[in-house]
């Protein structure tokens, strides 16, 4: 197995775009199209944050992201964009999901970042989650629906909001322990902290667990498995030395910090998916690395 890194690089609304790296090991990725976006979006806000990729059921790959134009103010945005693809090149189907448009408490939305979405196998689909806040409940917490489709989805439901601001969700699921585990960017100190649930849905109501390890603050983890070992790799969004950190786990509660990782060209909160060989030599061979 490979790596492809789905991310941005800013906040001016030409680096709101996705761009792609890749990676044979998981730890040192090389930028795709020489750093330049591989999407172009035309709805919306036309500009795109927080790209969440993963591979569906059916087979294809699905990039999910928060619609959003940073120069507009940090609560302009109120909707999701979704793509689909099958080869990782030709991304198609392009679909905004506006939770304006769901109306009565969704009318008024403020905030719908940094999507995520797990195969919910009780319900038999999707369930996509993300940071929701509204002009009448303005700090920002953790919001669930299901889709089919990714066009539509159910009425949104809390899944885990507190009294401070809590975002960029990455749910993983512990086979050991057969417990969901949700980390979040914690505001009181910016690190990224889990709580844990034995459902998807929740309730999860533990006392928040800090595991991030470095320095400076952080936000925007995604976590993802090494292939052909028992461990997984969280990076993090350090946004204020503009750079990513990386760290790793056995048991998903206990990191050490990646010392030897390769991310050094500019990225913003994005995520990882494991590719098959023959993906990468497909998206390496069209844009010529």
């Amino acid at each position: 197995m490979k790596y492809l890194f789905a991310y941005f690089l800013g906040n001016e609304p030409h680096q709101e775009r996705i761009c792609f790296a890749v990676s044979e090991n998981g730890y040192h990725f090389t930028p795709l199209n020489g750093n330049k976006p591989v999407i172009t979006q035309i709805l919306g806000k036309q500009c795109v944050r927080d790209p969440y990729i993963f591979k569906g059921q059916d087979g294809l790959y699905y990039i999910i992201g928060t619609d959003m134009k940073c120069i507009e103010g940090w609560e302009s945005n109120h909707a999701l964009v979704v793509w689909r693809s099958s080869d990782l090149i030709n991304w198609t189907d392009e679909t905004i999901i506006d939770m304006c448009e769901l109306g009565e408490d969704f009318a008024d939305t403020t905030r719908a970042w940094a999507p995520q979405a797990i195969w919910d196998e009780e319900k038999g689909q999707y369930m996509i989650y993300w940071a929701h806040s509204t002009k009448r409940h303005n700090t920002a917490g953790m919001y669930y629906a299901h889709t089919s489709d990714f066009k539509t989805i159910t009425t949104p439901k809390p899944l885990y909001c507190r009294d401070i601001q809590t975002i960029d969700g990455d749910i993983i699921y512990n086979e050991k322990e057969k417990l969901y585990y949700l980390y979040f960017k914690y505001e009181e100190n910016q690190t990224i902290a889990y709580v844990k649930s034995e459902k998807l849905t929740g309730p999860y109501n533990d006392e928040p667990v800090t595991v991030s390890l470095a320095k400076s603050g952080v936000e925007g983890s995604e976590m993802y498995p090494i292939d052909g070992t028992d461990k997984w790799v969280m990076v993090m969004d350090e946004y204020s030395k503009g750079r990513f950190f990386m760290q790793e786990t056995t048991d998903f509660h206990n990191f050490t910090p990646v010392s030897d990782y390769g991310m050094d060209f500019g990225p913003r909160h994005g995520s990882i998916v494991q590719i098959s060989d023959e993906d990468y030599e497909r998206v390496v061979k069209h844009y010529e690395i």
